[in-house]
């Protein structure tokens, strides 16, 4: 305990006086208050994640699913473990739709042991798939918090040094059982540089403390449901990436699809896709052999991922996607409406500015309101004017 941050309690200080920030208007209202209130909350997740801060586009990730006894509680509402299932379906979604090159396992923790519950994947079809089905399981005994890590290091550890790789690890369980000392296995994670974020469902565990806080990740405790939700949507965007990572070039190929005309061939009766690669052939399904994309290197036709010949395969699109995560979006300018002279019009939805504020791009100078602005860095990635003027020109 002598290692922990000395932290002010709340019981030494003064009473936290929320109710004074509620004022009534005129009329008697508080609706301007809460509007102001929401607006700023707004304007500082734009900030908070929007900064000039380099990001990793590709990602390894496992997440350890902890379905201890504990997971039975209901605090959250069934209980733990099917409140759990069902923000984890979202997340992955969310995970592919944010970071489409990156991927995703999975790993569960029960009864003192670990499993991979799917390998590391970038289809989220098949881990929403191994979700669905762990509902019907049985949550027993406790987790072991050893295991779990040890088999996602075991893959992390050999994952190139340009790629960002990290631990989920949500836990329910106020203990765990291991095998062996875990504060070796931290010091060996450390020393791979493997970050490991905890979600806690109970409350704060020492371990999980000096667990993220030696491999620089992050640990939270949920309050409620929106909160477990908030929490989670927070590892959807990439974490920074380190200073000490390595810069490599990476060879990708665009491979054209190809569809199932000519592709398919029947024989006595079953199904049968013509892949020249053995590698190829033992990954993809006959039954999803509908379309392929050929390898530009090799010209051969491939329904994974990677060639056998060692080209990643992506599309333009998801890599074009990926591609703000290293060249994030600048926060724009905040200025009081009062001080603004131009056009009193956003550039983006053409509506007329009411708003206090008005959001200015460092770069075109261009106004934006404060919906278009957080759309702008959420979503689009990119200031429309930016791209408006390089087209012109």
């Amino acid at each position: 305990m002598d290692d922990e941050p000395e932290r002010s309690k709340r019981w030494e200080g003064g009473y936290e006086r929320t109710w004074e920030v509620l004022k009534e208007d005129e009329s008697g209202s508080l609706r301007a208050t809460v509007e102001d209130i929401l607006f700023q909350a707004k304007r500082k997740r734009v900030f908070e994640s929007h900064g000039q801060v380099r990001l990793g586009m590709m990602r390894h990730l496992y997440v350890v699913i902890d379905l201890s006894r504990s997971m039975e509680d209901q605090d959250l509402k069934p209980n733990r473990l099917t409140s759990t299932l069902k923000l984890m379906e979202y997340f992955v979604d969310e995970y592919f739709d944010q970071n489409p090159i990156s991927q995703i396992g999975i790993i569960t923790t029960k009864n003192k042991r670990a499993e991979r519950l799917t390998d590391l994947a970038g289809n989220p079809k098949k881990h929403t798939a191994a979700l669905k089905k762990t509902v019907d399981s049985a949550c027993m005994g406790e987790p072991s918090l050893y295991n779990a890590l040890s088999i996602a290091m075991q893959t992390l550890k050999h994952m190139p040094g340009h790629t960002s790789r990290e631990i989920l690890v949500i836990f329910s369980s106020l203990t765990t059982c291991d095998p062996a000392n875990i504060y070796d296995l931290i010091k060996t994670l450390k020393a791979l540089k493997i970050r490991v974020s905890v979600i806690g469902l109970s409350a704060e565990v020492r371990v999980c403390t000096v667990l993220t806080r030696e491999t620089g990740g992050s640990y939270s405790v949920i309050l409620d449901e929106s909160h477990y939700k908030e929490l989670l949507m927070l590892h959807v965007r990439p974490p920074p990436a380190s200073s000490s990572s390595e810069c490599s070039l990476i060879r990708m190929g665009n491979g054209s699809l190809t569809s199932s005309e000519g592709l398919l061939k029947s024989q006595g009766g079953a199904t049968e896709a013509p892949f020249s690669h053995k590698a190829a052939r033992r990954s993809a399904a006959p039954e999803t052999a509908a379309v392929a994309h050929s390898c530009p290197r090799a010209g051969d036709r491939f329904l994974v991922g990677e060639a056998a010949v060692g080209l990643t395969l992506v599309s333009a699109p998801h890599l074009a996607r990926s591609f703000h995560h290293l060249f994030p979006l600048s926060a724009f300018e905040e200025r009081p409406l009062e001080e603004h002279t131009g056009d009193r019009f956003c550039q983006a939805c053409q509506g007329e500015l009411k708003d206090k504020s008005v959001y200015v791009c460092p770069t075109c100078s261009s106004v934006f309101c404060v919906e278009c602005d957080i759309f702008i860095h959420d979503t689009l990635h990119s200031c429309p004017s930016c791209i408006h003027a390089q087209g012109a020109s």
